[in-house]
C-alpha cells in the first residue's frame, strides 16, 4: 500500500481563498488531497514525490501576504482511513438531494441520493467547489439512460452519482492506480455498476461516444486533452468541466469551441467554476 507525506500548513491571516489558493497550487506539484480548515491546510502527496524544495516556492511565490508554517509528517497507507477521519471528512449534503458520507460516519442525514465515499487519498468528497459544482450540474440533469464519461475520476464520487441519477453506461477514467482501485471499492461500496479504467485519455480511443463528458481536473490538463474528450461526445451532447478558476473560463471556451462546443452554464463559489457546454455540431 502506498506511504504518503501529510503536509501541514498553518496561515497568518487564513481565508477560504488562500486555503483554495494552496490548494490549486500544491495540486501542481502532484499533491492530491486537501483538509482545509480555519487555521490552513493539510496535505497529502505520495511519500516519493514529496520535495521540501516545492513547499518553498509555493510559499515564497504565494500571491496574497500572509505569514506561513509548515510541517511534514509520515503517514503509512494502512493508517489513512485515521488519518483523514482525525483530520477532515465531516458528511455533507449537496442541494438538499444528495449526501455525502465515509463508512466511518454514523448520523447520517437522509436524503434522494446517498453516496459512501472512503476517500484513501483520492480526490473528491464534495467538499471541494469544484466537486461540489460538478454535482450541482448532474443534479440538474436528465440522466435516465444516458452514457456518461467520467475522465479524472478520483473517488468516482461524479461518476457513482451519475449512476445513481438513472445514468445507463458509465465510465470512470483514473490515471492514479491508487486513486482508480478507491474508485473501484467506492463503486462497490455504492452498489453501482461502473466501468472503471486506470489509464489516461488514450484510453478514450475504444469507448462508445458518450451523453454526457465529465472532466473535473485542471486547466491545463483540459485543454491539452479537450480535442479527445470532443471526439467522444455524441452531437447535442454536454461536456461538464471543472478544476479551474473563473478567469480560465475564456481559455478553456476558446479551445472547446474549436471542436463546436458551446458554454451554456457556469456554476462559480470561492473562484472555482463548473462550466456546462453542449456541442452544436
Amino acid at each position: 500500500m502506498q506511504d504518503y507525506i501529510a503536509l501541514r500548513i498553518d496561515a497568518n491571516p487564513c481565508n477560504e481563498t488562500i486555503t483554495d489558493l494552496l490548494a490549486a497550487f500544491l495540486c501542481d506539484v502532484g499533491y492530491e488531497s486537501f483538509s482545509p480548515d480555519e487555521k490552513g491546510l493539510t496535505a497529502y502527496i505520495k511519500d516519493d514525490q514529496y520535495k521540501e524544495s516545492d513547499v518553498t516556492d509555493v510559499i515564497n511565490e504565494f500571491p496574497i501576504e500572509s505569514k506561513f508554517s509548515y510541517k511534514a509528517e509520515f503517514v503509512k497507507g494502512e493508517d489513512w482511513n485515521e488519518e483523514w477521519e482525525k483530520n477532515y471528512f465531516q458528511p455533507i449534503i449537496v442541494e438538499d438531494r444528495c449526501v455525502v458520507h465515509s463508512s466511518f460516519h454514523k448520523d447520517i442525514p437522509n436524503a434522494e441520493y446517498d453516496i459512501v465515499i472512503d476517500p484513501k487519498m483520492a480526490f473528491g468528497t464534495g467538499h471541494h467547489s469544484t466537486t461540489s459544482n460538478m454535482m450541482k450540474h448532474i443534479l440538474s440533469e436528465d440522466m435516465t439512460g444516458k452514457c456518461v464519461i467520467d475522465m479524472g475520476t478520483g473517488t468516482g464520487i461524479l461518476a457513482i452519482l451519475c449512476k445513481m441519477c438513472g445514468a445507463l453506461k458509465v465510465t470512470g477514467i483514473e490515471i492514479d492506480p491508487f486513486a482508480w482501485e478507491n474508485a473501484v471499492e467506492n463503486a462497490r461500496l455504492n452498489n453501482v455498476d461502473i466501468n472503471m479504467l486506470c489509464g489516461d485519455a488514450l484510453k478514450l480511443a475504444d469507448l462508445d461516444s458518450a451523453d454526457y463528458f465529465l472532466a473535473n481536473i485542471n486547466r491545463n490538463v483540459i485543454t491539452s486533452d479537450i480535442g479527445m474528450y470532443a471526439s467522444k461526445v455524441k452531437t447535442g451532447g454536454i461536456m461538464l468541466l471543472s478544476g479551474f478558476y473563473e478567469s480560465d473560463i475564456p481559455i478553456v471556451a476558446q479551445a472547446a469551441g474549436k471542436y463546436g462546443f458551446e458554454v451554456v452554464k457556469t456554476l462559480e463559489d470561492n473562484n472555482w467554476v463548473a462550466i456546462k457546454l453542449v456541442k452544436m455540431n
